[in-house]
This record gives C-alpha cells, sequence and structure tokens, in this order.
C-alpha cells in the first residue's frame, strides 16, 4: 500500500496521515503522546489545559454503561504554566503535528493560554467549547455563537498558528455555529 496516498494537509500543517489522537485522557505526558505516534498517529492532540490548575472531579470519572462508556473528568489539567513543560518536551520528542487543546473562561483566558502553548511549541490550537461539565466554560461558550466567535478573534489576534474550534453536538444549530467560527477566523 502506497502511504504517500494518505497524506494530508490541515491548514498548513503535514499530516502523514489524517488520524489524530483527540483531546483526552491520553493527552498528558510526552511519554504518552510519543506511544500514540509510534501507533501511527498523523497528529496528536492533547488534554485540554487552562490557565490554572484545576483538579477535575472526583472518580469514578469513567463509568461502564450498556452502550458503552460515559466519562465526566472536569477539565483536570496542571495549568498552562507547568504544561508548557510537557508541551516542550513533547515537541522534541514527536515528529507529527502537536496541538494543544485549550479552554479558559474568557476569551482572553483562551488568548493568554494559547500564547503561551504556541511560545512552548504547539503547532496549533484547539479552542475547547465543548465540554460540557464545566460551568462558565466549554459549551456554555460554544452554544452562543457570538461569544464563541469571540474567542476565535481573540486567540486568532495572540497567535500566528492554525486555530481549530472543538465544536459541541449539543447545539440547536451546528452549522450557525461553525459559521462563526469560520467567519471569526477559525482554520478549521
Amino acid at each position: 500500500m502506497n502511504c504517500e496516498r494518505l497524506r494530508v494537509n490541515l491548514a498548513g500543517l503535514n499530516l502523514k496521515n489524517p488520524t489524530m489522537l483527540a483531546s483526552g485522557i491520553l493527552g498528558y505526558s510526552a511519554e504518552t503522546l510519543k506511544r500514540v505516534v509510534e501507533g501511527g498517529a498523523g497528529a496528536v492532540v492533547t488534554k485540554s489545559v487552562g490557565l490554572k490548575p484545576r483538579t477535575g472531579y472526583a472518580n469514578p470519572t469513567v463509568v461502564q454503561v450498556a452502550c458503552g462508556l460515559i466519562n465526566a473528568m472536569g477539565l483536570p489539567n496542571p495549568g498552562i504554566e507547568e504544561f508548557t513543560r510537557d508541551v516542550r518536551e513533547a515537541r522534541n520528542v514527536l515528529d507529527v503535528p502537536l496541538i494543544v487543546s485549550v479552554y479558559g473562561f474568557s476569551a482572553e483566558e483562551y488568548a493568554a493560554v494559547a500564547e503561551k502553548a504556541v511560545k512552548a511549541g504547539a503547532d496549533a490550537v484547539e479552542l475547547n467549547v465543548s465540554c460540557p461539565h464545566v460551568k462558565e466554560t466549554g459549551v456554555e461558550i460554544g452554544q452562543k455563537p457570538e461569544v464563541m466567535a469571540e474567542v476565535v478573534r481573540k486567540v486568532k489576534s495572540a497567535i500566528e498558528k492554525p486555530v481549530f474550534v472543538k465544536l459541541s453536538p449539543n447545539v440547536a444549530d451546528i452549522a450557525e455555529v461553525a459559521e462563526a467560527a469560520v467567519k471569526a477566523g477559525a482554520d478549521a
């Protein structure tokens, strides 16, 4: 099989194939990200990180149900200052694009976290406007096209790397939200 046929360009990022690790529990350490790449991922997305450390929810955070798994992590993360060390380490060992997922409680916070992530070596930034578990961020921003668009504009003005928006399916009209993201400057 010719692997060249699998190569894709995503907003200027060259991927050896179109598979990516989605933001989640495997996206914390350089070692885990490296293992995912060794398994064939064309890019990796980190766990979402915010301006300040956050403990998240107490276990159980993942529960098995008849139709699969349900998780509610609560955005646990060490905060961007601490996480930049992991980003730098990952950048040194990965040969695929590194996308850092960020969240904030205001457009300014999203921009500040994105700026620090890019300075640490992120190839792109994912805006988490979809998390349904934490009040005043995530889906509460992603359900309001005008608020989400302001987040995109602030982040785009703060960094010179691609900005991806992780949309929530929990909206009345996803096309309206996606269009607002694109008009505000989102790259994907």
